[in-house]
């Protein structure tokens, strides 16, 4: 009997998964990195974080891959990605991007005009102390979590008007979706589910053949991600639970954060 063997691709969240919930520290993920790097399997950061976020921390762990940003708003693939060829893609920059997401101004019109209205606390309306109080970043990191390119993160301070809410954004074209820590005004035709959906089928056609899609999350919006894999993994939170969700072949981590991401990927890969 032929076994057939795919090639992997991975798919992880940050916060809260790759990154510890409370100090966003990833070194018990570096055992698991390891691995996947030296079976030189594409790792494509799926996060709620923008793109300079994600290009500081890929130069702090010496990375050249693929990410995908603000909650499924654009996949980017470094132009010179394993001697690969994504020039069917837009350019932009040093790589190749694929677009789903509205633009940040047509997110912020939207947040602009009803704030005030609603109680919203957005991003753009924090200094830098606000956001550090909030997110629990450094300074450095929470300067560039402002230099958005696609979505507004908030807070709501009145959880009672989050249906209205909804309501008045898809009029908009805009949905909402909420991380770990904060609620996103995010395009309507845009998640990290329809991204993953779509990254596969990019990657398909360039491997020529059908790949083997591995996915890990902790949060809400993990949950599209999760359920667009082949193998979906749900990482204990920093409650110490899992997100409610009804995927069949779920698997959950052992341990919360990066400990427990470590744990799936050596199990995984």
């Amino acid at each position: 009997m032929l076994l057939l063997i795919m090639k992997p691709i991975i798919f992880t969240d940050l916060d809260g998964t790759f990154l510890n919930h409370d100090d966003y520290c990833f070194s018990d993920s570096l055992k698991g990195l390891n691995k996947i790097l030296n079976e030189n399997i594409p790792i494509i950061f799926t996060t709620s974080k923008t793109k300079i976020e994600v290009e500081s921390l890929h130069q702090k762990l010496k990375l050249n891959e693929p990410f995908i940003i603000e909650n499924g708003a654009a996949l980017f693939i470094p132009k010179n990605y394993k001697e690969l060829d994504f020039s069917f893609l837009e350019e932009y920059e040093n790589y190749f991007i694929y677009q789903l997401g509205l633009s940040y101004d047509e997110i912020l019109e939207f947040y602009n005009k009803y704030k005030e209205e609603f109680g919203l606390l957005g991003f753009s309306d924090m200094n830098k102390w606000e956001l550090m109080k909030y997110t629990k970043l450094d300074s450095q990191i929470a300067s560039l979590s402002k230099q958005r390119n696609f979505t507004e993160p908030f807070i709501l301070h009145d959880e009672s008007k989050l249906k209205s809410l909804k309501i008045l954004a898809s009029k908009y074209g805009i949905k909402i979706t909420k991380g770990g820590r904060f609620y996103h005004l995010i395009g309507i035709n845009q998640d990290k589910g329809k991204a993953v959906e779509d990254t596969i089928k990019i990657f398909e056609k360039v491997f020529n053949e059908k790949i083997k899609s591995v996915a890990l999350g902790d949060g809400e919006n993990d949950i599209p991600m999760l359920e667009n894999v082949d193998v979906p993994i749900i990482i204990k939170n920093h409650k110490g639970g899992y997100i409610n969700c009804k995927i069949k072949n779920i698997q959950k981590s052992t341990y919360k954060g990066s400990a427990g991401w470590s744990e799936m990927v050596l199990k995984n890969v």
